[in-house]
């Protein structure tokens, strides 16, 4: 994966280059102190993802983002974990990363613009994020409020219209997205859509009858179609 690094100071961007060196995929073409630089080289060159700081003199990283047609995906880099809200009305930002960044935080977010990318091709489009996920953390927007959910507690996504649904251990939540968006937020090892209407947690399965699931006091359908990846899930004896 190519990349661009855009930080106004160079101690930030040394970190980034050299966190950056230890993940074999990833390639560092350039990196620049300022807005107007980078705008100038992604007028000639392509790239499959910017880090990008959000606040830099004159120009910050939101206004950037905005003077794009089409800008690649972005991970965005800040000390403030309050902006975190203004990232979801841009489709190509893919990661929200809180300084000081470790290591694992950053191939988390290559991981993350590693799927977007494939789904984007599967797909012929690029989808509007209504959630963030960070690390174990999924942030849904309700009302303009960032409700901060355990990815783990969740046993059960269920569409219905445009909303889905988000029920965890604690609570339930009602989210404008649609699951196709949610999916690709929710990591594979834990869950698996069933059916066009459902996604599960794994581990939360109590009983499996015929051609549904029960998880807590919900029974879930299964389609026939997913039911034989759903059995290789399982740990049969």
């Amino acid at each position: 994966m190519n990349c661009i690094i855009i930080d106004d100071e160079t101690t930030a961007r040394a970190i980034i280059i050299q966190l950056c060196s230890n993940i074999p995929r990833v390639t560092v073409l350039e990196e620049f102190s300022n807005a107007i630089q980078a705008i100038k080289y992604l007028n000639q060159n392509d790239v499959d993802l910017i880090l990008l700081d959000i606040h830099m003199p004159d120009f910050t990283g939101f206004d950037f983002i905005q003077t794009l047609k089409n800008p690649p995906k972005v991970v965005l880099m800040t000390s403030d974990a309050n902006l975190a809200l203004e990232a979801f009305e841009y489709d190509c930002i893919v990661d929200y990363l809180v300084k000081p960044i470790t290591l694992p935080r950053l191939e988390k977010a290559f991981h993350k613009a590693d799927l977007t990318r494939i789904k984007r091709v599967e797909n012929g489009v690029s989808v509007k994020k209504n959630t963030l996920s960070t690390g174990n953390d999924l942030y849904i927007n309700i009302d303009r409020r960032l409700i901060k959910i355990d990815i783990p507690s969740i046993y059960l996504v269920e569409a219905k219209g445009d909303y889905i649904h988000v029920k965890t251990e604690d609570q339930n939540y009602t989210v404008h997205s649609t699951l196709k968006k949610i999916e690709g937020k929710l990591p594979d090892s834990l869950f698996l859509k069933v059916h066009r209407s459902y996604i599960i947690n794994v581990n939360k399965i109590i009983d499996i009858e015929d051609n549904s699931v029960l998880i807590k006091k919900d029974v879930i359908p299964v389609s026939r179609s997913n039911r034989p990846e759903l059995m290789k899930r399982l740990n049969l004896l």
